[in-house]
């Protein structure tokens, strides 16, 4: 009998334990909950009918590039080349802006490098970007990531302008895995 007491006291102390440390785990999810809310929600850019900063920047063709230039649908990809989920998207994203109806024109990469050092290792995103899409490096490629309010990489936005004329942002969540359809 004693041990079965014993067992019972045991399991009712784990029990507690158990409790406690539960307890403890959700005051601080909520705490990062809380803090990843002042920081945006845990969002990696704009949102859908979020306008868009101005920016102006030159592509590395040396194409002009601004804010107000875009007057139809276009897609705009942010991608690091120290970012390992980029490499994995890029090939995808390059197949899918080959799909896009007026090609080059409604297609905007975004390549940034934090380090000087990193923009060598930029260059081949860029040479796969280059034929489908006007792509951006350097003091442009942060314009426009800054316009856009992007936090984090890869990141591939659809905007349109509105009936009042401002640049929004239609989707923050384009699926590069399946063919690029105009919508018209």
């Amino acid at each position: 009998m004693p041990v079965l007491v014993a067992a019972v006291v045991l399991v009712g102390l784990l029990c507690t334990l158990d409790l406690i440390l539960t307890v403890g785990v959700v005051k601080r999810l909520r705490e990062h909950t809380e803090l990843l809310s002042e920081r945006g929600g845990g969002r990696m850019s704009l949102g859908p009918g979020d306008e868009v900063g101005d920016f102006s920047a030159v592509s590395v063709d040396g194409e002009p590039v601004h804010d107000t230039m875009i007057s139809s649908e276009t897609v705009v990809a942010f991608f690091s080349p120290t970012c390992g989920p980029c490499k994995e998207k890029l090939p995808k994203f390059v197949e899918y802006a080959r799909g896009v109806p007026r090609g080059r024109e409604q297609v905007l990469a975004v390549v940034t490098a934090d380090d000087p050092r990193d923009a060598e290792a930029a260059t081949p995103m860029v040479t796969a970007l280059t034929p489908v899409a006007r792509v951006l490096t350097g003091h442009d490629a942060e314009a426009v990531a800054e316009a856009c309010k992007v936090r984090a990489f890869p990141v591939v936005l659809k905007v349109n302008r509105s009936t009042d004329g401002r640049l929004l942002v239609m989707t923050d969540d384009v699926d590069v895995e399946r063919p690029a359809v105009a919508s018209y």
